[in-house]
């Protein structure tokens, strides 16, 4: 695609986004707060499936990682200790000429001259940096000796507990601790819908090794994150793992991947794999004072371990998700004319709706009750929605276009009024094929739980 074809395609995803519900604009009712999302019926399905499937594959699966969950509020001292407080910033430049700010890298370059990329004016003020990080007060008094800040990532929650997390667990190295949350960062320009946002969740892993297996460990956790999205519905081809040049890495870093996205809008990060080395642990342990090594009770020795950590955006995710998902083609209406259909195509354990129960009529009693006890007996195993309103076709269409996996057509022969053979048997239709199958009733759980897994 062309940039005029990319942009219009990515603003039809955004329209399919707020026109089914799966993402709003935060208070668009009072012009909108920029920078800020809220999730529909069906985001918020899609958005937990994904976080879902994250910790089933990073925790649950393994007996090497352990998880937790810390407080969006943070005490000063720890980000004071990381750096944050002081140095996590961006250079931000103002446009004298239509009062924008922006960050230094979204200038554009004419001839050798910088430009605003909204007005195209040069006069433009000098970088200065601009602190990320949201400031609040805790308690009843607001003055500096209660000033606390929404963390800006997840990860240091883990560094603080380590000592306290690695006692319970009593786990050994090589282990991980993961978490998945909130964070919260003042970005200058937040732009491209959903893609750098002040409000997001980040789905995190610290995993900590020996100083000799961190490199080792790297190339691990890249390949894993890589498998974990073909694994969710994303192309290998859509995915690039950029191995970060030096003079861009974290000066504590002894190397970093960045998991780019090929998204409309261009290639883009996913997520960070990054080795950390043991920067975090030992400006925890310098500040508090409190020891944070690892007693190996084989060699008798103490020590302080490395980390590598893999953090992913959900929101961003969630973003690739949809945008790789949407798709349009052409299928016979309910008189065989063929018209276009929009269809996300969700890999199954994503979608947010796994299978949509119909009855041919909802007029007819009999069948209305069949399609219900079908949705009282796949309920417990999956989402289930119900729908009886519109032809069928209309109501395929419906269901294609919030990318759900499977349909269930409860029909006359259902009910054994045409062949006796038929009568408790559906009608299964496979959302991307549009392939129908005639299934019994009770094995409906087994088959689809099989092609959801």
């Amino acid at each position: 695609m062309d940039s005029k074809a990319d942009a219009q395609h990515m603003e039809k995803i955004v329209s399919l986004c707020k026109r089914r519900g799966f993402i709003f604009q935060s208070s668009e009712i009072y012009g909108g707060l920029n920078g800020a999302w809220d999730y529909g019926p069906l985001g918020v399905e899609l958005k937990r499936n994904l976080k879902n499937y994250w910790w089933r594959v990073m925790v649950h699966e393994r007996d090497d990682v352990v998880g937790m969950d810390g407080s969006i509020l943070t005490h000063p001292a720890v980000l004071k200790a990381s750096g944050h407080v002081e140095g996590f910033s961006d250079p931000m430049i103002d446009c004298r000429s239509c009062k924008a700010h922006l960050r230094l890298d979204q200038l554009i370059e004419k001839k050798g001259v910088k430009q605003c990329p909204n007005c195209g004016g040069k006069d433009l003020t000098e970088a200065r940096p601009f602190n990320l990080m949201f400031e609040t007060h805790v308690g009843a008094a607001a003055d500096e000796s209660s000033i606390a800040y929404l963390r800006p990532e997840t990860a240091q929650s883990i560094f603080v507990q380590f000592k306290n997390i690695l006692e319970v667990s009593r786990k050994k190295l090589p282990f991980g601790i993961a978490q998945v949350g909130k964070a919260f960062r003042n970005e200058i320009n937040p732009r491209n819908f959903t893609f750098r946002s002040r409000e997001f969740e980040q789905m995190e892993l610290e995993y900590f090794c020996r100083a000799e297996e961190g490199m080792k460990s790297l190339d691990y956790w890249l390949e894993e994150r890589l498998k974990f999205y073909e694994n969710i519905g994303i192309l290998r081809d859509k995915l690039h793992a950029r191995k970060v040049p030096d003079e861009e890495r974290a000066f504590y870093s002894k190397g970093t991947y960045d998991i780019e996205y090929d998204f409309p809008f261009g290639r883009q990060e996913l997520e960070g794999v990054a080795y950390r080395t043991d920067y975090d642990l030992q400006q925890h342990m310098k500040a508090s004072g409190k020891s944070l090594e690892y007693f190996d009770e084989e060699t008798k020795q103490r020590f302080v371990p490395h980390v590598v950590e893999p953090s992913a955006g959900v929101d961003r995710t969630v973003l690739a998700l949809i945008c790789e998902a949407y798709s349009e083609d052409e299928a016979p209406d309910e008189k065989g004319k063929m018209e276009k259909r929009v269809v996300l195509r969700f890999h199954p354990r994503i979608a947010p709706i796994k299978c949509a129960v119909f009855p041919l009529l909802k007029n007819k009693e009999q069948l209305v009750a069949k399609a219900k006890e079908i949705v009282d007996l796949l309920g417990p195993h999956m989402f289930v929605f119900y729908d009886e309103s519109g032809t069928i076709g209309r109501r395929y269409r419906r269901q294609d276009e919030i990318g759900t996996p499977f349909g269930v057509t409860v029909d006359f022969e259902t009910l054994g009024e045409k062949d006796a053979a038929l009568g408790e048997t559906v009608t299964l239709r496979e959302r991307d094929s549009m392939k129908q199958e005639r299934v019994a009733i009770n094995d409906l759980p087994g088959i689809l739980r099989s092609r959801i897994s």
